[in-house]
């Protein structure tokens, strides 16, 4: 009975500490905040650049003007909307709510993948309470832009992606600058295969 009793108690307090880290009651300071919020960035930034390096730009053999139809068709077709465009620049920005253009399984893959690494990133700072944290799509849209320019044998285009506050998160806490990697990898390789059967042709790595 007395272990018994022990291993209730101890249960109980983890119970207790959890809930009230869920409740915000033992909130880290802002400078630990800051310090995950931080490392996050850094991170997530560093795998954003290298895999825009990889996969942010592809050649199609189609001219400027057709690559450019193509790219807005494809990018309206996965749900984004036009924010701004200028034909003669090459110029194209569309956004829709996080986490378009993936859909909600595709997302739950990328928190699945993408997640523990930012709770690890955040406990090095925070302790217990970074392994608490979640990814908040909500209040969050997608921005991205897109940009035709000529090129030999035809065109080339060039995306990059952004996160853009509408509202913030529920939990309060700051927001990170930069998407999750294997979304970013994920929301590429979506849109380069919509370009793609949009112009009937396949891209190459430019």
């Amino acid at each position: 009975m007395q272990v018994g009793a022990a291993s209730a108690i101890r249960h109980t307090s983890l119970c207790l500490v959890v809930a009230a880290l869920v409740q915000g009651c033992a909130s880290p300071p802002p400078d630990k905040i800051r310090c995950a919020i931080t490392d996050i960035n850094k991170e997530f930034q560093q795998q954003y650049e290298q895999i825009l390096q990889e996969k942010g730009i592809r050649a199609f053999n189609v001219r400027p003007a057709a690559a450019f139809t193509g790219t807005r068709s494809a990018l309206f077709h996965l749900g984004m909307r036009l924010e701004a465009q200028d034909s003669d620049l090459g110029l194209l920005s569309v956004a829709a709510p996080a986490p378009t253009p993936l859909n909600q399984e595709e997302w739950k893959r990328v928190a699945q993948a993408d997640l523990p690494m930012m709770q690890r990133l955040a406990a090095n700072c925070v302790g217990l309470a970074g392994w608490l944290l979640k990814f908040e799509p909500e209040g969050l849209e997608i921005v991205i832009t897109a940009t035709v320019v000529p090129a030999s044998g035809g065109s080339e285009i060039s995306l990059t992606a952004r996160m853009h506050q509408v509202k913030p998160p529920p939990s309060g806490m700051p927001r990170r600058e930069y998407a999750p990697p294997t979304g970013v990898r994920m929301a590429l390789d979506k849109i380069w295969g919509q370009i793609e059967r949009e112009l009937g042709v396949k891209g190459r790595s430019a």
